[in-house]
């Protein structure tokens, strides 16, 4: 890369810095939210490190120590290709700043490469929090040769690349596909959405070709399961051969096809990177337009129309806005098309005694995919450089945070009904008591609600440059998302756990009054807050 390209990625992270704006930043406030944010991804890189240093433990204690370097392999790559699948939109195409970087004497290739390494740095600490747990278990078990640990290192700098090159292109591919549509956004997010569901399918798909090996021993399945994929997904092979047997021709393969599959994405995505951004950012009009009389709505009405049309027009909004009901509903169909049994069999690899031990449950499995994004959690941040604007319209601030609330109640709600409904009937849940999951389901959508919402006015984002970082990155997100997802995962087991003693109804209802509380405190929260001069 030339010295002004390196220039171009400098001046990148430097604008989104939150180092760089804490050193600059005089406002208490912000310096203090700041920290927080810090704070807060720090101990999702430690609970991530965690896992892996567990895991370690595991594979040493079951002589599986040399399967930790395919494994690391494999997270890393995994991780990766997600975190830049998502991304791919909102930061190669479609970005903020695109007239402004278009406009500076840059090739197109030179752009989008310095795009894709912005993503790439910005994303390092997960991959290095993996490599680096990961090196200390492997060092401890395995106890290798001293240079082991800087080439562990140093080939771990090479791993994310291909997988996030693989995404990328699909990610182009799609965009290249939708820009072609009048409907750009939808077109786009149904595509990512069905290879997203592709790829959950991949994973059954492999499960179950590990199950018809019959494989009883939990140590053969896990080595067994390392081989194939070091077999199948050549990066991850090439990088345990490095470690484990210093082999010279798989450091230059992993280093040399990393650079070389760089160098080719980009010469071919240069090629019609700017026309493909310039239809992304046009905007069709209707031939046969006509002006009709206009309705009068409420202010809240109307703020969450206003949410509808900001998530319909963003492929990365909408995309991870609708994954997780989608998932839902998804689910739902497929326990009523299979049934529990089937279902069961599949999840849990046998057949529970009693099918009716699940059952208070329910509501929180189908939480965990509907509650897995509020739009709350973004949509103040996401008024951006226009919340002046915002703020000299003749609207109170609770009445904007309740439309943007409404929106998420109107988003969520039916999915969760479905989806509920679904696993009642396949479960076949009595009428009383699937009627009362359904007013818990409805609760948790509340308390998603107005906790998201919590989230995204105590920690609002204004100054962001590609709404990426305030949908995906944000430390709103980060603190609805994991808490609530762990917290659901504890609720649903001591649902089941107290299934096996107590009447269900009365469980539901004992659920229904704490997650009512929390909603009610979470929106009287949110309305102290709309009181509260946010800078």
């Amino acid at each position: 890369m030339k010295n002004k390209n390196i220039l171009l990625l400098k001046a990148l992270l430097l604008s989104t810095s939150r180092v760089n704006l804490y050193r600059y930043c005089k406002d208490k406030k912000k310096r203090k939210k700041i920290v927080g944010g810090f704070i807060g991804v720090g101990l999702l890189y430690l609970m991530l490190m965690a896992y892996c240093v567990a895991m370690c433990i595991g594979y040493g204690e079951y002589g599986l120590a040399g399967s930790m370097p395919g494994m690391c392999a494999t997270m890393i790559s995994a991780l990766a290709f997600i975190f830049t699948f998502i991304k791919t939109n909102g930061y190669l195409f479609n970005f903020k700043e695109y007239d402004m970087l278009m406009s500076l004497p840059f090739k197109s290739s030179s752009v989008a490469a310095c795009k894709f390494m912005y993503m790439y740095i910005n994303s390092m600490p997960w991959y290095a929090s993996i490599s680096v747990s990961m090196l200390i278990g492997y060092g401890i078990y395995v106890k290798p040769a001293i240079y082991v640990y800087p080439l562990w290192i140093v080939l771990s700098l090479f791993l994310p690349l291909i997988p996030m090159l693989i995404a990328s292109f699909l990610g182009f591919l799609i965009a290249r596909i939708g820009s072609g549509f009048r409907h750009k956004t939808l077109i786009q997010t149904i595509l990512t959405i069905l290879l997203v569901l592709l790829i959950f399918a991949a994973r059954f798909l492999i499960e179950d070709v590990f199950r018809n090996d019959k494989v009883e021993e939990i140590i053969e399945v896990t080595s067994g399961a390392m081989d194939s994929v070091s077999d199948i997904y050549l990066p991850a092979g090439w990088f345990s051969n490095a470690v484990n047997d210093l082999g010279k021709s798989d450091i230059l393969l992993l280093v040399g096809v990393s650079i070389l599959l760089f160098t080719v994405v980009f010469l071919l995505v240069g090629r019609s990177y700017r026309s493909i951004n310039s239809k992304l950012k046009s905007h069709a009009a209707s031939k046969n337009f006509r002006m009709k009389a206009q309705k009068k709505n409420s202010v809240v009405k109307a703020v969450a129309f206003k949410e509808f049309k900001r998530m319909t027009g963003s492929t990365v909004y909408m995309t991870n806005g609708i994954l997780g009901m989608v998932l839902a509903t998804i689910a739902g169909v497929v326990a009523l098309v299979f049934g529990y049994d089937k279902i069961s069999e599949v999840m849990l690899k046998a057949t529970p005694e009693g099918i009716s031990v699940i059952r208070p449950a329910i509501p929180f499995a189908a939480y965990f995919l509907v509650g897995m994004y509020s739009t709350t959690t973004s949509t103040p941040s996401l008024e951006g450089k226009n919340y002046w604007i915002v703020q000299s319209l003749p609207i109170e601030k609770k009445k904007l945070y309740q439309g943007k609330m409404l929106f998420n109640m109107c988003l969520s709600v039916p999915f969760m009904i479905f989806t509920i409904l679904c696993f009642c009937i396949t479960t076949h849940t009595p009428v009383i008591e699937s009627a009362l999951y359904l007013v818990l389901g409805i609760a948790m959508c509340a308390f998603s609600t107005a906790w998201g919402c919590v989230c995204g006015v105590k920690h609002i984002r204004l100054d962001w440059e590609n709404e990426v970082e305030v949908i995906k990155q944000s430390s709103a997100v980060a603190i609805y998302m994991f808490p609530n997802m762990f917290a659901g995962m504890a609720l649903g087991t001591l649902a089941v756990v107290l299934g096996m003693k107590v009447e269900h109804n009365l469980i539901t209802l004992g659920f229904l009054l704490l997650v009512g509380v929390l909603a009610a405190l979470s929106y009287r929260k949110v309305m102290r807050l709309s009181k509260k001069e946010i800078f």
